[in-house]
């Protein structure tokens, strides 16, 4: 597939949302090529409820591969923890989210800055993707990674929330490796409330992600919400109603100071 044209994100649901709504705020964060429009289905739900919440485009994403290209994993863990920032200035709790990559950036936030809750939705803790796997050194071989067609790739989701890019600069994976070893890593310096997603159809990470996570953090309260039926991009899947309901729940266990 050639890469995505300039201009295709130029839709309204793939710019950044915000809501204002109570003191509990909650952060979404799509994953790796995405955009904000894999996040906004649950946005626009969550905020219905009452809740303050946010969506962002990480740097090089929702504009061209080329940009994607200048980009690296500490733009957008940096751009992630400054989005948790700003809505840490209009709320009193902030729960981060995130869709894959996303998840992963949730995850380190919830390592290295004091939120109220974490919520990795489809977050690899490996991939199953060989080129993602080793772009370090496929990289000079293979400059681009193509994505298989949205059909095949992402089956069962909201074609009207699907944008995201059809490719990807193969070095840009060994960032996203970079990111996952991170977090992986330090897992331990979570003690804030867990909440893992992942559907057993994921046919891009490892299936043990989810337990990974949970099993390696220091939270007292640890959630599994399994799915069925549904492909990696879950939250624009049948089953976003379902995600919606499980963060809506954790958010109101946390308890107001």
């Amino acid at each position: 597939m050639k890469p995505t044209s300039q201009g295709h994100f130029d839709r309204e649901v793939c710019k950044p949302f915000f809501h204002k709504g109570n003191d509990k705020g909650i952060l979404l964060i799509h994953g790796f090529t995405g955009s904000a429009s894999h996040m906004r289905l649950i946005a626009q739900q969550l905020a219905e409820r009452g809740y303050t919440v946010s969506t962002i485009n990480l740097p090089g994403h929702a504009t061209t591969e080329e940009d994607m290209a200048r980009s690296t994993w500490q733009d957008w863990l940096q751009a992630s923890k400054q989005a948790t920032l700003d809505l840490m200035q209009q709320c009193r709790h902030v729960t981060v989210c995130g869709l894959s990559m996303g998840g992963v950036l949730a995850l380190l936030v919830a390592q290295q800055m004091k939120v109220a809750a974490c919520v990795p939705i489809s977050a690899p803790m490996a991939v199953k993707n060989r080129l993602l796997g080793f772009a370090a050194l496929a990289a000079p071989l293979y400059k681009r990674v193509e994505w298989a067609s949205p059909a095949k790739r992402h089956g069962g989701t909201d074609p009207e929330y699907d944008y995201g890019y059809t490719g990807f600069p193969t070095k840009k994976g060994a960032d996203l490796n970079k990111l996952i070893r991170l977090a992986r890593k330090n897992l331990f310096n979570i003690t804030c409330p867990v909440l893992c997603v992942q559907s057993e159809q994921d046919e891009t990470i490892w299936e043990g992600s989810a337990d990974c996570i949970l099993e390696n953090v220091n939270s007292q309260q640890r959630q599994k919400l399994w799915l069925t039926g549904v492909p990696h991009v879950c939250t624009i899947s049948p089953e976003w109603p379902a995600i919606t309901d499980a963060i809506d729940s954790l958010m109101q266990s946390i308890r107001k100071e």
